[in-house]
């Protein structure tokens, strides 16, 4: 079994327009899609199951949209978030703090305090997220060091990079899955996904079943995972 799986969510919105609804209509099914794919994710016993909820790229999309992702992102926490926590399930959330309504941000920290000594699956929401940010701040955070003295740039190795990622007590994604039938990373975990394998499936992300999700695997276990080498690896 893949230990971490990544799961780009993407179609929502030609969900709704398939069907001829509104976009805010696919987003709401989308969040029950969440829900079965986390409950399968602790049924099949993987340990950590990051979900790319929203990026730093979608702040250019309608304002209705964005107060309707908003509100979901907020019932989302505040319905399921006794059930999570209940499932012994650790929440993070990963991303840019900066420009998020306060009241969300303190909705996600109490989400992350209520959940930091749970020991079953690690669910983490990658949240005003963008892969190309995320290694500029890094770059930027051990520069700083560098300027202040605590640190020699002949220093600076991709392991030291890898821990002050937003992710630095992941382990890297095994799988990553993309829904919708688009073939593209669209800015989501650059760095860790160097040698994830990657599954791209024709199904919108409200139609995402648990079926979809161990079929996604299925594929992972046909794949012979080298790292760069000769040899077929089980890890990194």
């Amino acid at each position: 079994m893949p230990r971490h799986i990544a799961i780009i969510m993407d179609g929502n919105g030609r969900w709704a327009a398939k069907r001829g609804l509104p976009r805010g209509e696919g987003h709401r099914h989308g969040v029950e899609a969440v829900r079965r794919t986390v409950q399968a994710a602790i049924e099949l016993g993987i340990d950590h199951l990051t979900l790319f909820s929203f990026s730093l790229e979608n702040w250019s999309r309608p304002e209705r949209e964005i107060r309707d992702l908003m509100g979901l992102l907020k019932r989302f926490i505040r319905r399921d978030l006794a059930d999570l926590h209940e499932n012994d399930v650790k929440i993070r959330v990963i991303g840019e703090r900066k420009g998020v309504e306060a009241g969300i941000l303190r909705l996600i920290d109490e989400a992350v305090a209520l959940t930091a000594s749970n020991n079953g699956l690690q669910l983490t929401i990658a949240f005003n997220y963008g892969a190309h940010d995320e290694i500029t701040r890094t770059a930027r955070r051990l520069a700083e060091q560098v300027k202040q003295g605590d640190l020699e740039p002949q220093d600076i190795t991709s392991e030291l990079f890898a821990k002050n990622l937003d992710t630095a007590d992941l382990p890297d994604p095994d799988l990553l899955i993309r829904t919708s039938g688009e073939m593209r990373l669209s800015n989501f975990l650059l760095w860790q996904c160097a040698y994830a394998e990657l599954v791209f499936v024709d199904v919108y992300w409200p139609d995402f079943t648990e079926q979809t999700l161990i079929d996604a695997i299925a594929q992972f276990h046909d794949r012979e995972r080298r790292f760069g080498g000769l040899q077929a690896r089980t890890t990194a």
